[in-house]
């Protein structure tokens, strides 16, 4: 079992920056690949970024390629969200979420848990 705790949400102006975290408690951090997934109201779950366990590859959304990056300290079991030239579009309840796979992947159904959310808001 892993504990998953989301952080560094927030309301923000566009153009302005957050950065999220996630920290893991039980099982090894080290052995999950992690993701970021985000929803917006009235819209499905999307993938967001992905960094495989040791920290060596990473996988971004094209909507986010370029402004968000994703990154894990295996020593804090803790990966973070770096979002930067935020967009009102970027307004969603993020998630991180744990992957035994070891790659990690864009898709959310290959995830095996999932944090409880936190909230980014983006004003134009």
């Amino acid at each position: 079992q892993v504990q998953l705790v989301e952080s560094g949400g927030g309301l923000v102006q566009a153009g302005g920056s957050l950065r999220l975290s996630c920290a893991a408690s039980g099982r090894t951090f080290s052995s999950y690949a992690m993701g970021w997934f985000r929803q917006a109201p009235g819209k499905e779950r999307e993938f967001v970024a992905a960094i495989s366990w040791s920290g060596g590859s990473t996988y971004y959304a094209d909507s986010v390629k370029g402004r968000f990056t994703i990154s894990r300290d295996n020593a804090k079991n803790t990966v973070y969200l770096q979002m930067n030239s935020l967009k009102p579009e970027d307004t969603a309840v993020y998630y991180c979420a744990a992957d035994s796979s070891l790659l990690g992947s864009s898709w959310y159904g290959s995830y095996d848990y999932w944090g409880q959310g936190t909230q980014v808001t983006v004003s134009s």
